[in-house]
């Protein structure tokens, strides 16, 4: 079978916000990039990103990115890299200044300067007090951010594939990555795209659980491609549960609700998150809120009839408050929860929401081979929700994620113009087996005769992972786990379409999707299980401390033989003292 090939300098997978800010440095670098998207890029998902991006302005109050350090490693539970948290925080300004300049609607104070609102887990004076820092645009700051870096690159002239889907990585036998294979998702047509420098940003994979936040394009594609390609996962034990979903719907409500002074409730009224978190109350880390959530509702003090869910209330913020700087949040309610926020409190409960795991990369985006070392994979870079810098270490605070994308998709593009150079390197000759491995996975999805259908599969698989990997993990419960999401990814082997007549370009790509999502899903419950602590967002009922002299360092899972390795937690930042860990409290 021919396949065509098209030659760039550089291929991006995923048009989200990492993927966006890499291409324009590499467009305004006039080199030939193309974007590949499975959706128009304004719709992909950190466009529902609500809160803001976290930068320290001072705009309001007194603010330093040292205190911003020091809030980002406490909130990792200290499993955060240092030296990148610290290349991060110190230019959250600069980048969020950057993208004011390209236009981002921020909303502002009366002096003209961006507005920003306080955040969980975001203090002043190390731990002293809530801090105004996250810069907002009401509740859509992704919505903004997105529309903006988009129309940029649209001015840069980026080339675009929109409803097209990255199947496998191409390497050759030195292990440089030369590009993508991948299909038009509308007819169905493979082609590789050759690259000079390949960057993955293909956002996270939170549909893995059943009630998730995440859009459903949010399958773990570049995690899939990685680990078919023989690259490792890192820390992929660690998923956030945002604390404030909708009841029954896993809708968004973001924290900023809480930055604007709503609270949470149990059903007897009470403000509980004073007995879990004294000093920041309902602003402390996320996953302190969603564990002190889940136990209110555990011991029976969830509200409704069923006793399932917790009350987020902010009518007592008035309307008009409302209408100006949570307007998403008063129709998302409307919509999903039956409410009136202005009237009546929204019925919220912990949902999957971030990973902070992922590709392992250095700072500039470059993938890192594992192995316990620093060596790179020549030819290929992450960025973004997809990569693990690590940045966010066991627990990210929220509008970090916003400020990830910006910082890590600009330094990433830079890196990649540093290493093609001035002088533009030739193309590596590709490898005649070059999209075997894709074409492979397509003819089994077409021949099969018999098998289960990709919905079936599926539903088994999110079910497996809320049930034995969700925010409290037990030993007998993950072990079962393990055993149950091996024979997932056993069935899903073997997917059928029970009538071939009737298959579209979609459903094929729904079932390479449930491919990749395997991959995460198995990496993840493999991962909980070989750790024995509790750290951010990794609470086990066996071991319910913190253990730094076991387990201060990151996992790696490879595909290959199903097995883990591990590499130390760098404590030590670029130019300032290390933050020491201590017992995390808020």
């Amino acid at each position: 079978m021919a396949i065509t090939t098209r030659q760039f300098d550089a291929v991006v997978v995923g048009a989200g916000g990492s993927g966006l800010r890499a291409a324009l440095q590499l467009a305004e670098a006039n080199l030939r990039v193309a974007v590949l998207s499975k959706v128009f890029p304004t719709r992909s998902h950190t466009v529902a990103a609500q809160g803001g991006v976290s930068a320290s302005l001072g705009n309001e109050e007194p603010d330093n990115w040292h205190w911003h350090m020091y809030d980002t490693v406490k909130g990792s539970d200290y499993l955060g890299d240092q030296d990148a948290i610290e290349f991060m925080c110190r230019k959250a300004n600069e980048a969020v200044i950057e993208l004011e300049h390209y236009g981002m609607p921020f909303d502002r104070l009366d002096n003209g300067k961006i507005y920003q609102r306080p955040f969980g887990g975001h203090t002043s004076n190390y731990g002293e007090r809530a801090v105004k820092r996250a810069c907002a645009a009401a509740d859509r700051t992704g919505h903004a951010m997105l529309h903006t870096l988009y129309q940029r690159n649209v001015r840069a002239k980026t080339q675009f594939f929109v409803e097209w889907m990255a199947l496998d990585l191409i390497r050759n036998q030195a292990g440089d990555v030369l590009g993508v294979v991948a299909m038009e998702m509308e007819t169905g047509e493979v082609t590789i795209l050759q690259a000079k420098a390949t960057l993955l940003a293909t956002g996270g994979a939170g549909r893995i659980y059943a009630a998730s936040t995440n859009a459903f394009i949010n399958t773990g594609d570049g995690l899939g491609m990685a680990a078919r390609a023989g690259i490792p996962l890192e820390d992929m034990e660690f998923w956030q549960f945002h604390p404030t979903g909708v009841a029954g719907a896993g809708v968004l409500i973001t924290e900023g609700v809480r930055g604007e002074g709503g609270f949470l409730l149990n059903k007897n009224g009470e403000r509980f998150m004073e007995r879990y978190a004294p000093t920041v109350k309902d602003l402390a880390s996320r996953d302190v809120v969603s564990r002190a959530m889940a136990t209110e509702i555990k011991e029976g003090r969830g509200a409704g009839k069923d006793a399932d869910h917790i009350l987020l209330k902010l009518d007592h913020l008035g309307a008009d408050v409302i209408d100006k700087r949570l307007p998403g949040i008063r129709e998302i309610a409307k919509k999903f929860a039956n409410v009136d926020p202005a009237k009546d409190p929204i019925p919220v409960v912990p949902t999957c929401h971030y990973q902070m795991g992922g590709i392992p990369t250095n700072m500039h985006g470059q993938v890192l081979a594992g192995h316990g070392g620093n060596a790179i994979i020549k030819g290929l870079y992450a960025a973004g929700e997809c990569a693990c810098v690590s940045v966010h270490g066991a627990n990210r605070l929220g509008t970090n994620s916003l400020l990830d994308l910006l910082v890590f998709g600009k330094a990433s593009g830079e890196q990649v113009v540093k290493d093609l150079g001035a002088d533009a390197i030739a193309h590596q000759e590709l490898p005649k087996d070059a999209a075997d491995r894709a074409l492979a996975r397509l003819a089994r999805l077409d021949s099969a005769k018999s098998g289960e259908s990709v919905h079936e599969v599926g539903a088994e698989l999110r079910r497996t992972m809320q049930l034995h990997c969700g925010v409290f993990r037990f030993p007998d419960s993950l072990a079962e786990g393990v055993r149950k999401i091996h024979e997932v990814a056993q069935r899903a082997g073997s997917l059928y379409f029970k009538d071939k007549s009737k298959v579209f370009n979609t459903a094929r790509v729904e079932a390479l999707e449930l491919e990749n999502l395997v991959e995460v899903a198995v990496s993840t419950m493999v991962s909980a299980h070989a750790r024995q602590e509790s750290r951010g967002a990794h609470d086990r009922s066996d071991f319910p401390d913190r253990d730094d002299a076991q387990w201060m360092k990151h996992t790696f899972w490879y595909k290959e033989g199903n097995r883990l390795e591990y590499r130390p937690v760098n404590l030590k930042p670029l130019t300032v003292e290390s933050f020491e860990p201590k017992a995390r409290v808020y």
